[in-house]
């Protein structure tokens, strides 16, 4: 079969259950596009951070081993660039002949851009070398001079000497705003490649629906307010999980009443509507261009979004499953074997760079990478073997924390290297309510996660491994690799 051409939609902060059944989210493309193609039900970002999230997407590889660790425009970044001799896919299927065109969000290192990683038609990028992401001293002393306000008006979290923020709200979409550029670049690169005799890969790179949320009101009025639920775990006290939870919830979060809640999470779900209409435009237009049936396409986003869980939003330190659930969704008629399935199995991010350099005919052999090909589930063919957990790596953001977990289909156990450790049996408590780390019922399953997550920290050469005595604190340490 000759190489398909790719198209890779990718946005930022979409939780999984945006596009599975039974969701809030109004989606009628991408219900219609997962009807026609695979759903990878379970797929997991390796730390929910754009910047790490995306190197791992590109690279095939887990933060450990390319570097990435914090968001890379910031001066707080542990590190700004890839690591020496890493390889991102897009530099293969370059080398392999494929007309490589990059629109939107990067954010994968600060020294590069694009178009030094193999994408020659740099259409146009957004969060690359140049930006800035910290903050000035100067906009510190802009806040001051504002008047205090007496009053919060709804939505808006109180910061006294940071700003206050407004959680939501409505924006109408002009010709220049980043995602309308996105959509629209794509369409015209898309509709400009009717006709051709060489295989193309297409990354569409969207903002929403990160934090704040601002849809058009045309989305928001599609959702009645009274439909809107809270999590199931809304109100978990957090008193038995590490204090910074509580403390982003108590000092932040909760100024929001319920109902500011659910509006929040209202218009969030509006921003994915918005988002997939968008999708569905370039669908169409990779319709109109008479290639939809040789185009691999894959929709998914570089990490979650608490929407509401445990009392938070946005993302953050808490390796809960809102923000480290992610859609991943691929369509291709010329290559998936009986479309319209839903794979159970656990995905990874990392598995996409060696799908897609199979699909291109790259050699793949001397790649090291954290990752599978996912090409057996799109023949629906179980692979020989296959995972029964995922790792994730964080070490913080602006603010650092040491934190690894191990998610199994029974349990997920967390290592906080700044406070107490968790474990949620996930088969009887899928909402992470009851932390079971301190029941002495469960050391020995803590243990053999813990261990677990040693094994696969060897594997990922992790260097949060010293055993200083003030350092050394999981409930075993990475000898029982050994044991």
């Amino acid at each position: 079969m000759e190489k398909p051409n790719i198209l890779i939609v990718m946005t930022d902060h979409q939780r999984a259950d945006t596009v599975l059944p039974d969701s809030m989210a109004i989606t009628p493309n991408l219900s219609q596009f997962s009807s026609e193609g695979v759903t990878f039900a379970n797929t997991y970002c390796s730390t929910a951070h754009c910047c790490p999230s995306r190197a791992s997407f590109f690279s095939g590889l887990y933060p450990s081993r390319h570097g990435i660790w914090n968001n890379v425009l910031n001066p707080m970044a542990i590190n700004t660039k890839l690591n020496s001799g890493v390889k991102l896919w897009s530099e293969d299927l370059a080398d392999a002949g494929y007309d490589m065109n990059f629109i939107g969000k990067w954010h994968v290192c600060e020294n590069e851009r694009p178009s030094d990683r193999g994408w020659k038609n740099e259409v146009w990028a957004s969060a690359v070398r140049g930006d800035y992401h910290g903050t000035i001293w100067e906009k510190f002393k802009k806040i001051a001079e504002k008047e205090e306000k007496t009053e919060r008006q709804p939505g808006e979290i109180i910061r006294p000497g940071y700003g206050n923020l407004l959680c939501y709200g409505s924006r109408e979409p002009a010709g220049e705003d980043h995602d309308e550029k996105v959509k629209n670049m794509t369409v015209d690169t898309i509709l400009g490649k009717t006709g051709s005799s060489e295989p193309w890969c297409i990354y569409a790179g969207f903002l929403a629906p990160h934090d704040p949320y601002f849809p058009a009101q045309k989305y928001i009025d599609m959702y009645n307010i009274d439909d809107i639920k809270l999590p199931e775990n809304y109100r978990d006290t957090l008193q038995d999980k590490p204090y910074i939870y509580r403390r982003m919830r108590n000092q932040i979060f909760d100024q929001l009443t319920e109902m500011e809640a659910k509006e929040t999470i209202r218009h969030y779900m509006a921003s994915c509507t918005q988002l997939d209409d968008s999708f569905g435009k370039i669908l169409d237009a990779l319709k109109e261009s008479g290639q939809s049936e040789n185009t691999l396409v894959i929709y998914i986003s570089d990490h979650g979004d608490y929407c509401g869980e445990h009392g938070l939003f946005a993302k953050g330190v808490p390796a809960f499953e809102g923000a480290y659930h992610v859609p991943a969704l691929i369509r291709w008629p010329a290559g998936i074997k009986n479309p319209g399935r839903k794979i159970e199995d656990f995905v990874s991010l990392t598995d996409f760079a060696p799908t897609l350099l199979e699909l291109a005919g790259c050699t793949t052999e001397d790649k090291n990478f954290g990752g599978k090909s996912l090409i057996p589930f799109m023949k629906d063919m179980k692979p020989e073997t296959w995972r029964d957990a995922i790792f994730t790596q964080f070490n913080g953001v602006e603010l650092y924390y040491s934190q690894r977990s191990v998610i199994t289909k029974d349990f997920r156990y967390t290592f906080n290297g700044f406070d107490r450790d968790e474990l949620y049996h996930l088969s009887k408590d899928p909402y992470e309510m009851n932390n079971l780390a301190d029941d002495p019922a469960y050391e020995d399953i803590k243990k053999e996660l813990c261990r677990r997550m040693w094994i696969f920290a060897k594997e990922q050469d992790d260097p949060m491994i010293n055993c200083y005595v003030t350092v050394g604190i999981a409930p075993v340490g990475p000898a029982s690799v050994f044991y």
